[in-house]
Order: C-alpha cells, then structure tokens, then sequence
C-alpha cells in the first residue's frame, strides 16, 4: 500500500520572530523544511509528495530542492491560511490516499510512518497523538477557571494526519460551503462523522512554531544526529 503526502509549508511564521519564513531556518546545516522531506523522500510506501510554498518563495524552494537533491512531484501555491493552502494542494494528489504533514515538523521517526500506513489498511482516518502532560483548564473570559477535564482522555494531536483522499476532499468541500475553520485536518474530517482514530505518536515529533520551541528542536536535532 502507498500513500501520497501533502505538506504545507506556506506559513510565515509570525510568531517565531524571524524575520524570515522558520522552515529555512538551519538544524544541523539544513533548513527545517528540508529534514522534513527527507522524512518522506525516496521511501517504499509514499507514492507522491505534493509540497504547499508561498509564492513569493517558491523560487527559493525549488532553489533548496536542486541544492539537498531532492524532488517533490509538484509544488504549490499556498493560500492565505493553512486551510486554504491544503485545499489547493489536494488538487494535484492522485494517491488513494494522504498524509497531511506540517512542513515545520522535522522530527518525525520512520515507524510512526509504517504505522499510519498499516491502520489506514483497516481505517479511513488515522491521526498521531501523545497523551498530554499538563493539567488542563476551561476558563472563561474572564479568566476564572470553569472546570478541569480529566487528563486522562486528552490528547495533543500531531501530524500525520492520514485520510482516504476521497473523504479529506469531501470535507474540505464541506468546510468551504459551511465557511468553517478549523484547527486541523482532523476537524475537518469529523464534521463527516467519519471516526478519527489515533495513534500514540513521539513527544519529539514536535511543531517548531516559537522561539522556545527553537531550543528544544536544536536539542533533539544534535541528538539525532549523535545517533545516526
């Protein structure tokens, strides 16, 4: 079984502070965005890899691609947001199936990809998570606290997130028409009443998204490299 992978990797970053898009940014001589890829590059189960760009930067990204040899089957114009960008990256997916992977995510381990591909043999929608850490709170506006769910059945989800492409279709065309937005694929898909299963994912397996997140990246980036 094979899988195509939409990765969108438009975003700019505001909240890193940059000044630049954070996927260029470099962890051990590459740019995130590159490690990311070399995560689906050449591997026996994916079929096709569509990648999401901002305009103005996919000369810089096709630039990055010649330069680490790798190549992708199309690159995209990415949209205002993420939900926009995705929608037009399904277009060009031909694959009975997709995972859709943050481009910002560079620490995703070869396993948690053959377990995707082997649920998705059973189900039509399989997310990564890790059971979460923190104590979590609902609170209102004014900031008191409401209650305190139980830790217990709250995950944070990651990505991949792996769908029948006929189904992510469907429910993008539906949040389109309901002008929904949501935080993830998965919310989308849910909206169909389709059953979203997840997978125990990797607390490495994180979104680089803040300066904070930066310095726990080049941590796991310098043990990554140690051990390969």
């Amino acid at each position: 079984m094979k899988c195509g992978v939409l990765i969108p990797a438009a975003g700019q970053g505001k909240r890193m502070g940059l000044g630049f898009n954070k996927q260029f940014f470099h962890l051990n001589g590459k740019p995130i965005l590159i490690h990311t890829l070399e995560r689906f590059y050449h591997k026996p189960w994916i079929d096709e890899i569509i990648l999401v760009v901002n305009p103005s930067e996919k000369e810089l990204v096709q630039q990055l691609l010649r330069e680490y040899h790798i190549s992708v089957d199309a690159i995209v114009d990415g949209g205002a947001e993420r939900q926009e960008s995705i929608d037009h990256g399904l277009a060009f997916l031909h694959s009975e199936w997709v995972m859709v992977h943050d481009g910002a995510r560079p620490f995703l381990k070869e396993q948690h990809i053959k377990n995707l591909i082997d649920k998705l043999q059973i189900f039509d929608a399989v997310v990564l998570g890790v059971p979460i850490k923190d104590t979590v709170k609902v609170i209102d506006e004014s900031g008191i606290i409401i209650n305190t769910p139980d830790r217990k059945s709250l995950w944070a989800i990651q990505t991949p997130q792996a769908f029948r492409l006929s189904i992510l279709k469907e429910a993008y065309k539906k949040a389109k028409a309901d002008l929904f937005i949501g935080t993830d694929d998965a919310s989308l898909v849910e909206r169909l009443g389709v059953k979203v299963h997840v997978l125990e994912g990797d607390y490495q397996n994180i979104k680089i998204t803040t300066p904070e997140d930066l310095l726990i990246a080049k941590a796991i980036s310098d043990q990554w490299s140690e051990e390969n």
